[in-house]
Order: C-alpha cells, then structure tokens, then sequence
C-alpha cells in the first residue's frame, strides 16, 4: 500500500494572507509543515497541493527550492485537487493534511495511519476532544474517487471529508479519540493571534533535529497557561462553517 500525504496550501487566505510561508523560528511555516510530515513513518510520499491561482506561484516557487512535491489544482475545488495529485503519484491511502498546522505531531499522523490500515477503514482520522492543529485524515484512494464523482455541495467540493463522512451507509469510517477535554487548545493559523502564539511557542520548543511532540507543548502549556489567552476564543473551523452556509444558499436557490 501507497500512502501518500498531501498537504493542502494557498497563499488566498482570507483572515491572513499568505499565512503558509511567513516565517517562523528562521523558516517559513509550511516547512514546518512538510518537515513534520516527513518525519512520519507510515508515509511513503509527500505532496504540496496547492492553486493555479497566480498567488500561488510562490508556493511552487518554494516547493522546487525545497525539493518537494507540488500539485496545482483547482482554487476552490479542493477535493478535486486531492483527487487528482493522489491519482499522479499513485496513492492507494491519502492522507490529508493541512498547511497551517505547524505543530502537527508526527506521531499521532503515524498512529492514525496505523488505525486505518489494521481497520481496513475508508476514513479514518483523529477524532474527539483533541487540539485544533493536530488535525490529520486518511482517505482510501478509492473512497476519495467515489466522493470526486459524486459530491457535489459546496463543502463537498471546497472540502476532502465531508462527503465521506457523511455517508456512513456508503465507507466504513471511524477516528481516534486520543484526546478528552482539549478542544480549547488552539495550535493552527489562520489569526494575527494564532501567529503570535506560534511564535512563543516555537522560540520555546523548537529544535533543528527533530519536531517537538504534541505532549510537549501540553507540558509547556501547563507550565505557563496565560500563553492560551494570546488566541483564544477564535471560532475553530470558520471556513467548514461558512462553506456549509453555502450549502444552505444552494438549496434555497435549486
């Protein structure tokens, strides 16, 4: 089995331009990203899948210095562009990751991988009460496909999961629930705050040899937890939400 990551990136942010390639502890944020996925064992591959959209000339740009996989696709049809990259280079197992996730831990990735497979699911991803950054999915590339054809909702297409995993009837899905009681936490970027929260975070944790874990920014979090106030209470998953407004607009109009 081919299990090929594809890490999701444009520079069209909405709530931070450009979020993906401002720097953070000496290199840009989805360095981080494809550093942390590298470091995975369960995965053999590694893609940057991002836009034809002019704005992202610089994220291919970046891809080709680094030595990285890159995928352009459709702006808004994101499903279509994970269709389509794990079709070029062969996946029989997605997994979906998203560039502004700089604190992804490696490990969970792996142990999210290792469920899937030994489940024989068709969706499998991190699941629960868990840190909003640690986020990570794997889609059978032949659960993926049946969703390209079929979807056809806004937060279907702008979105890789939620045909899926909203059609239990159809691929057998399930998540690991690793975490209780840490949805408040708040790792990714996508606010001017989340960026400032990162920045004390990795000028505490980071290191060049490897990536500092998830269990390890809990510790420092608990040790100084007014580092929480820096972003909180910013609405988690806003861009799922206002796609599924959308949804809602394309009924009323149909």
């Amino acid at each position: 089995m081919k299990v090929v990551s594809i890490i999701q990136a444009r520079m069209s942010s909405t709530r931070l331009p450009g979020k993906v390639l401002m720097p953070l502890a000496n290199k840009p944020v989805l360095a981080h990203v494809v550093d942390r996925v590298r470091a995975c064992k369960a995965i053999d591959e590694v893609v940057v899948a991002t836009s034809t959209d002019p704005s992202d000339d610089a994220i291919e740009a970046w891809c080709k210095t680094a030595g990285v996989c890159c995928y352009r696709g459709g702006l808004n049809d994101v499903l279509d562009r994970y269709y389509q990259a794990g079709l070029l280079y062969g996946a029989d197992a997605v997994v979906r990751i998203t560039a502004d996730c700089p604190a992804l831990d490696p490990t969970i990735v792996d142990e999210v991988v290792r469920g899937f497979v030994d489940g024989n699911y068709e969706f499998y991803g991190l699941a629960g009460e868990f840190p909003d950054g640690l986020d990570c999915t794997v889609f059978a590339f032949t659960a993926l496909a049946r969703a390209w054809r079929e979807a056809s909702l806004p937060s279907e297409r702008e979105h890789v999961g939620p045909y899926i995993e909203n059609h239990p009837e159809l691929f057998k899905n399930g998540g690991l629930e690793k975490f209780t009681g840490l949805s408040h936490h708040r790792w990714t970027l996508d606010e001017p705050r989340d960026y400032e929260f990162l920045e004390v975070v990795f000028a505490r944790l980071h290191r060049e040899d490897s990536p500092f874990l998830a269990i390890e920014l809990l510790a420092l979090l608990d040790n100084e937890p007014e580092l929480m106030r820096l972003n909180s209470n910013i609405v988690r998953n806003e861009g799922y939400l206002k796609s599924l407004l959308e949804d809602r607009k394309a009924h009323v109009q149909s």
